[in-house]
């Protein structure tokens, strides 16, 4: 009696993004065949149980093996024995490195160390996330960190160099490096509300608008580290509210050009003084390292909570925001209009992100 036996034979390797996405989420072998056939696999295929089990596991060895590779993506992109195509090398890569954002809302501005990771466990539990994507996503960004962290240069173009990862992606991976470098606060109850899109943005502007690189490219570490010497000059923009004489001529031409157009205009009148105090507080801080950590919280406490409260629309924080910033250029006695707009674009870029009605 014989067995017929057939055989296939290529060189190519097979990759199925299902199973993939699978073992990215950490699924074990027995719980990702279990996924598999409650999606009806069996009855799309005609195949057994049995088959589906040793197809899983076969999936399963390969990406273990790819695994090392995609720890530094040009290796796989130049190796010779896993015959992949360019579109599935890529996609390899960019869904190796994606995260989830309940994940990365968790450690973001936290120091990427031993310390965090052994908090993983807390963090799978609370966004119910596996314990093996949590690990995985935490050594992708420790890793980023650790090879870019002191290069020259671009923060997304050395990202995206040395890790191959699409622009939209590598963006975010520059903001995750640049939050665990100055430790920003992101984690308390009152900033929940905030998402990683919205830090994201906010990690964009103060990279192209506060850091060394943004007046220098010649510079070390130019899209990683905050501009200290910019931090140190904002300290001058203190004369806008300490000097009653400019802070009245500031509020009279900013009341002026906003009065019919802002519906909270009373309120605003009303609490000009203090809402400029805040913004121009927050700046001269800016040299201690623990408000840099906290500056988040404080747009929140010193602007955005007391705009909330009076019931201030985006569009009512948006005409403030451009008028208060252009009309510091008319105060005659005001010298430090190039500072107050590197500052300034960004304050009010980010306060907009944040602003949610």
């Amino acid at each position: 009696m014989t067995n017929d036996l057939d055989i296939f034979v290529g060189n190519t390797t097979l990759i199925d993004e299902d199973v993939y996405r699978l073992w990215l989420d950490g699924f074990s072998v027995s719980d990702a065949v279990t996924l598999r056939l409650r999606s009806g696999i069996l009855e799309q295929t005609g195949a057994t149980v049995d088959v589906l089990q040793s197809d899983t596991m076969d999936h399963y060895r390969t990406f273990h093996m790819l695994e090392r590779l995609l720890h530094t993506p040009s290796k796989l992109i130049h190796q010779l024995h896993f015959q992949i195509p360019p579109s599935r090398q890529a996609m390899l890569i960019e869904r190796y490195y994606a995260f989830d954002e309940s994940f990365v809302r968790e450690v973001l501005g936290k120091k990427l160390s031993k310390g965090t990771k052994k908090d993983l466990d807390d963090i799978s539990t609370k966004t119910n996330i596996t314990l093996k994507s949590c690990r995985r996503q935490f050594d992708n960004f420790k890793r980023v960190f650790k090879v870019v962290e002191e290069m020259r240069g671009s923060l997304v173009e050395n990202i995206q160099q040395h890790f191959l990862l699409s622009d939209r992606l590598a963006r975010y991976y520059a903001a995750i490096v640049f939050f665990a470098n100055s430790r920003f606060e992101t984690g308390k109850k009152k900033l929940q509300f905030l998402t990683f899109e919205d830090f994201a943005y906010c990690a964009e502007q103060m990279i192209e608008n506060w850091t060394l690189g943004a007046v220098d490219s010649n510079v070390d570490d130019m899209d990683v580290d905050l501009d200290k010497e910019f931090l140190q000059e904002l300290k001058e923009l203190k004369v806008l509210i300490a000097d009653k004489d400019l802070l009245d001529v500031h509020k009279s031409l900013v009341c002026t050009s906003l009065r019919g157009k802002i519906s909270v205009y009373n309120e605003m009148e009303a609490n000009f003084k203090n809402l400029s105090r805040a913004l121009v507080n927050i700046a001269s801080k800016l040299t201690h390292n623990k408000d840099v950590r906290d500056f988040f919280i404080d747009l929140v406490e010193k602007f955005i909570e007391p705009c909330k409260s009076d019931k201030w629309t985006l569009n009512d924080v948006r005409l403030f925001l451009t008028q208060y910033m252009t009309s510091a250029h008319t105060v005659d006695a005001f010298r430090h209009q190039a500072l107050w707009d590197r500052y300034m674009n960004t304050i009010k870029s980010c306060l907009l992100k944040m602003y949610h009605d």
